[in-house]
């Protein structure tokens, strides 16, 4: 972000935690009213039909798995940072398999190795972040964040262009927020403790990214511009070479954690897919003594296989921004088709009337408007097969 912009990074922090906060608020509102596994392809199949709702219940896992692969490539490529041999393609493609394989077995079993692991993971992540603001507070220096937005963003007139690349940059950070509620059947009172959710963890990860944004810039300054690794290196700057060192473990451990989440979440929006409606073959939504869906597990993790061989990790990381986009849009448009569902439960209603929804389209219109032609064009070909796979189940189920 700072090399987009420079120190008014932490004004991108803030609008784009605004923005997703409109988009999370969707969310909460449809969580409310639906009880089911599957989230925003459930919302998008109530409100406009079975082809929409499986394109956008299609997309979820897609993008589920490239999510799974970009957080694989990127906890290999920090990994490295203490063992370089895992530079060695061989070795990396080796060690993604293995992580794959691991993971398999754990989802396998169930969610209880898998959540206290993932809760393991959020604590010890969340201890290394605090001790990092509470030591880098007293390294605080205004004179860091002059001149607020870099000379050349200025002189290039190019702010508008800026502020889009550098929010594209910061909304991955909030990309796991609407796979909360596609496990709802699993949840205690789902109705109501989603809507609590979504909004606390937006609102609780805005506070830590604000947080980690002004000490970073108060410590490297313009060299945020180009570390690679710039909460390690600020905090090595302040403490010494021990703190890099603890930073890249609790970046480690906070990868891990989200890969854990996503690995048990990605595989139900298949099963979802499969067993609600037969959107997708039957057979992918199996499940085994454990309750777990077996076949969407294995078909799952091989798809996160091929992407961990071939793709690139930056690249994967827009490709799930955009594919973001595709679920949040049709959210959105069914807020305002089933708010008013009188076989639906009223539940959490967004104050404002419709000017909520309408904001979350307009800024999910925005920031696609940013992307490249390439991710474009990758993004909507995702769609295309969605669609072929749909009429060739549709055709099956016909004849």
């Amino acid at each position: 972000m700072y090399a987009k912009i420079g120190a008014a990074s932490i004004a991108i922090v803030l609008v784009a935690s605004l923005l997703v906060l409109v988009i999370a608020l969707c969310y909460a509102e449809l969580a409310s009213k639906f009880t089911e596994n599957g989230a925003a392809w459930i919302y998008s199949y109530r409100a406009f039909g079975r082809f929409v709702g499986f394109e956008v219940g299609f997309y979820a896992w897609i993008l589920g798995i490239i999510i799974l692969s970009s957080e694989i490539a990127g906890f290999l490529t920090a990994l490295a940072g203490f063992f370089p041999e895992l530079k060695d393609s061989s070795l990396y493609d080796l060690s993604a398999m293995l992580i794959c394989i691991f993971l398999v077995i754990v989802n396998y079993f169930g969610i209880s190795l898998a959540k206290f692991l993932n809760n393991l993971s959020s604590i010890s992540k969340l201890i290394v972040i605090f001790l990092f603001v509470a030591v880098g507070i007293f390294y605080f220096d205004l004179s860091k964040f002059q001149p607020f937005v870099l000379p050349e963003v200025v002189s290039n007139d190019s702010f508008y262009s800026s502020v889009g690349a550098a929010l594209g940059v910061i909304f991955y950070a909030f990309t796991g927020f609407s796979f909360l509620p596609i496990a709802a059947a699993r949840m205690d009172n789902p109705q109501k403790n989603i809507p609590l959710a979504l909004i606390s963890v937006i609102m609780t990860c805005s506070v830590i990214y604000f947080l980690l944004v002004v000490v970073s810039i108060s410590i490297l300054g313009s060299n945020l511009a180009v570390s690679s690794l710039p909460v390690a290196d600020a905090f090595s700057k302040m403490v010494g070479s021990w703190g890099y060192n603890l930073i890249v473990i609790g970046m480690l451990i906070s990868i891990g954690g989200v890969i854990l989440a996503f690995s048990f979440s990605v595989p139900l929006i298949a099963s979802s897919l499969a067993l609600q409606h037969q959107l997708l073959p039957e057979f992918i939504g199996e499940k085994n003594k454990y309750n777990r869906p077996v076949n969407a597990l294995m078909i799952t993790f091989a798809l996160c296989s091929v992407l961990l061989l071939s793709g690139d990790y930056l690249f994967l990381i827009s490709l799930a921004v955009f594919a973001s986009f595709v679920q949040y849009i049709p959210t959105a448009l069914a807020v305002l088709k089933l708010r008013n569902d009188k076989n639906l439960p009223v539940g959490f209603v967004i104050p404002g009337g419709r000017t909520v929804p309408i904001l979350a389209i307009l800024s999910s219109l925005y920031l696609l408007s940013n992307f490249n032609m390439k991710i474009f064009i990758f993004g909507c070909a995702g769609l295309v097969v969605g669609a072929v796979v749909y009429f060739f189940q549709k055709i099956r189920i016909d004849n």
